[in-house]
């Protein structure tokens, strides 16, 4: 890898991360020594790239930091596509449209080189198996997750009445036969999931969760998680 493309990945390793990133880290993901990359990083500041971290804590990129525009590798359109094509076999009505303008988006702005194996790009994703009829608009649903406030909805269960639950939403999963919204709810004081065709209304408060979205999706994740472990340590023990 030449050096100047070494440096501007650098800052694309530093950029993606969310926390400080360490220099083993970025030497192990570019495979070189840990001495070249505290030697591109030090060149880096030197040019007044604004990074701020040392050796043994880690990096990280102050905000507003614009970096030249760089342009998508081959392998990275494949990516993209793939994720566009999942988009318009699982989403709805609204988010296939979106991926197909985006398609659209990025075919536009690519030279002419990549273009093709863009549009052509030979990975696919077999559109999912035939999905109950939703009885909310998905794209509410949707919203729910992007305002940041508590929604309460009428859910039902088969063979159950129709009960009404406020809950905190964190993300919405398209599996191959259900969409799923994954929330805490206030009646069970737990974590829950609710398969968006059983939604029947939906209502937005004005009331906000006491905790970010983003640290809900964290701890939901992490019980997620532990529960995998102990099921597949469970399932080991039995199977001898």
């Amino acid at each position: 890898m030449r050096r100047a493309d070494r440096l501007l990945q650098i800052l694309q390793v530093i950029r993606r991360a969310r926390g400080p990133v360490s220099g083993a880290a970025i030497a192990g993901e570019l495979e070189v020594s840990l001495r070249t990359v505290y030697r591109d990083i030090a060149a880096l500041q030197s040019t007044g790239v604004p990074l701020r971290g040392e050796a043994g804590i880690g990096y990280v990129l102050e905000d507003g930091y614009d970096m030249p525009p760089l342009m998508f590798t081959a392998e990275e359109l494949e990516i993209v596509m793939l994720g566009l094509r999942m988009a318009q076999g699982r989403g709805d009505a609204a988010i296939a449209l979106t991926a197909r303008d985006a398609v659209a988006k990025i075919a536009a702005v690519l030279p002419e080189a990549l273009r093709d194996g863009f549009l052509d790009a030979p990975l696919y994703a077999p559109s999912a198996a035939s999905l109950p009829p939703e009885r909310i608009e998905l794209a509410r649903l949707r919203e729910a997750l992007r305002c940041g406030r508590k929604i309460e909805i009428l859910y039902q269960v088969p063979g159950r009445a129709p009960e009404r639950r406020v809950v905190w939403p964190i993300v919405l999963a398209f599996f191959d036969r259900a969409r799923v919204l994954a929330a805490w709810c206030e009646l069970r004081k737990a974590y829950r999931n609710f398969r968006s065709d059983r939604i029947l209304e939906l209502e937005f408060l004005d009331a906000r969760p006491p905790r970010a979205r983003s640290w809900l999706y964290r701890d939901w994740w992490s019980r997620e998680m532990a529960t995998a472990r102990e099921e597949t340590a469970v399932r080991e023990v039995a199977e001898g």
